[in-house]
């Protein structure tokens, strides 16, 4: 799965990279949530133009009669999104790049879970394949615009901390992902190639369990902790 990332690349490196005309306040964070507005581009079905938006991270089905779904679906598996009622319609018509620069993944090791940080040598900014969908909530009427982040089999050089990693799109795709007129079949070849990419990666703290810290300190090197605490809280 993905559960937290990071994206501290500045906004014009960002513009540039996404090709959007927007110019966002981005401040950079080291430790993007669930339920957190995350840096998002698009494409109108209308004009063909990409355009910056935030969305909510964890998507909220358009039928869906309360919100907390949304935190049961951070992800979607490459493998059933085009299949899954939730997913579906969104993956179909409502495609997203979401812009970060590294991603977290947890380890067990000795009955605790290691942070690991997961980032691109070489590389200051990705995408990840992303899927939006608009939710009414019933009570207010508010529009609110949510998202998931498309996950794949971990290339084997990272299997070892964890089984699953985000799909990563080349650049080169991202018009293709982007297209609302494409096919999903087209789409689900993208998701199933394997990425070019050299990965690097390297413990951090446990401070990063907690989403209440967001300071740029996490993304140092950290050495192991033998710490009880064992999943990562959006608190």
């Amino acid at each position: 799965m993905c559960g937290r990332y990071s994206l501290t690349t500045t906004v014009e490196m960002v513009r540039d990279h996404f090709d959007f005309l927007e110019l966002p306040n981005l401040p950079p964070r080291a430790n993007i949530a669930p339920r957190q507005e995350v840096a998002a581009v698009r494409q109108g079905a209308d004009d063909g133009v990409r355009r910056f938006v935030w969305l909510r991270w964890g998507l909220i089905p358009s039928w869906a009669k309360d919100a907390a779904i949304g935190d049961r679906m951070i992800n979607a598996r490459a493998e059933s999104v085009a299949e899954k009622p939730a997913f579906r319609d969104a993956f179909r018509m409502r495609r997203c790049l979401i812009a970060a620069d590294g991603f977290f993944e947890w380890r067990s090791e000795g009955g605790r879970k290691q942070p690991y940080r997961i980032t691109l040598p070489g590389t200051d900014i990705f995408a990840f394949a992303g899927i939006w969908e608009r939710w009414r909530d019933p009570q207010s009427h508010e529009a609110v615009e949510t998202c998931a982040i498309l996950t794949t089999e971990a290339v084997p050089a990272l299997r070892p901390i964890h089984h699953r990693m985000p799909v990563i799109l080349d650049p080169a795709d991202f018009t293709a992902w982007l297209n609302p007129g494409a096919g999903a079949e087209a789409m689900q070849t993208l998701l199933h190639q394997r990425p070019a990419h050299t990965f690097a990666t390297y413990t951090v703290s446990a401070r990063i369990n907690s989403a209440a810290n967001d300071d740029l300190s996490l993304l140092a090197p950290a050495e192991p902790e033998t710490c009880t605490d064992t999943q990562p809280r959006l608190l």
